[in-house]
């Protein structure tokens, strides 16, 4: 579970990547020859991290609000 703030940044981040893939898609930009599941895992295991580490997810996890 995230908190509002967490989930927003997380889906900011999916759109600019899913931005970049449609990029590549279109022959517009190649950018540095990522897979998109290597993208996938580093985005999934950064916000883990990330929401491991904010207190209002923790929070939320605990069943405190």
């Amino acid at each position: 579970m995230m908190c509002k703030k967490c989930g927003k940044i997380g889906g900011l981040l999916f759109l600019i990547f899913g931005i970049l893939f449609l990029l590549v898609d279109l022959n517009v930009w190649n950018f540095w020859g990522l897979q998109w599941w290597t993208v996938l895992f580093i985005l999934l295991g950064l916000g883990m991290m990330c929401s491991g580490c904010c207190p209002d997810c923790c929070k939320m996890r605990d069943g405190k609000k």
